[in-house]
């Protein structure tokens, strides 16, 4: 029997792409999963419910390695569990050496698992960067001013009243959030945030 695996990072991203090379390869849809997921592990529902559908002398077939997971350890340590332990049979669309249907000698064995370590390297090195990158723009843009997160709301008129009676015992926590019409948590905060300002004047 013969299985697709098509992993996109986001619910956004689309796989329309990686289903039509199923296809054309001669995966039937039915037999294809789907997950939208990240590729830094393997706790995915779709695949792990297919690897326990997986049985000796089926074949999976997934469009690229980075597809299968973005993790250099893991890759390898799944490729194990499918190829000697579930002994089933993994097609890489994208790179023809790594396909465990042929080369079955020592030499294609050789080759495969050079090629295997190698392209899990780049999908890791790759995730790292494109987390790295993020993080640098996020840092960027912090610098230019920019503010992620929902906007901070302006306090009420008589907030200024009811946090220094708060501050000074007059009234709890709870009473001062309720008559400011603010929950607790937004009233602590905005009290945190009134004094920084007046200690940085």
């Amino acid at each position: 029997m013969e299985y697709g695996y098509v992993r996109v990072s986001t619910k956004e991203q689309n796989e329309d792409r990686q289903m039509i090379a199923m296809r054309e390869f001669g995966v039937k849809d039915s037999n294809t999963v789907v997950d939208k997921q990240s590729g830094k592990d393997f706790e995915r529902p779709g695949y792990r419910k297919l690897v326990r559908k997986l049985k000796a002398g089926d074949t999976l077939v997934i469009k690229s390695i980075d597809r299968l997971g973005r993790n250099y350890d893991e890759i390898l340590k799944q490729w194990r569990l499918l190829t000697k332990e579930k002994r089933i049979d993994i097609v890489v669309l994208d790179m023809p050496l790594l396909d465990t249907r042929q080369g079955r000698d020592l030499t294609g064995v050789l080759v495969a698992d050079i090629v295997l370590q190698l392209l899990s390297y780049v999908a890791q090195t790759e995730r790292e960067n494109i987390r790295r990158r993020q993080m640098e723009g996020i840092a960027a843009a912090k610098a230019r001013g920019v503010h992620f997160g929902p906007e901070a709301q302006a306090p009420p008129k008589d907030f200024e009243a009811l946090h220094q009676a708060w501050r000074a015992k007059q009234m709890t926590l709870r009473e001062a959030a309720d008559a400011c019409g603010m929950p607790k948590s937004t009233f602590y905060d905005a009290s945190l945030r009134a004094e920084a300002a007046v200690r940085c004047i």
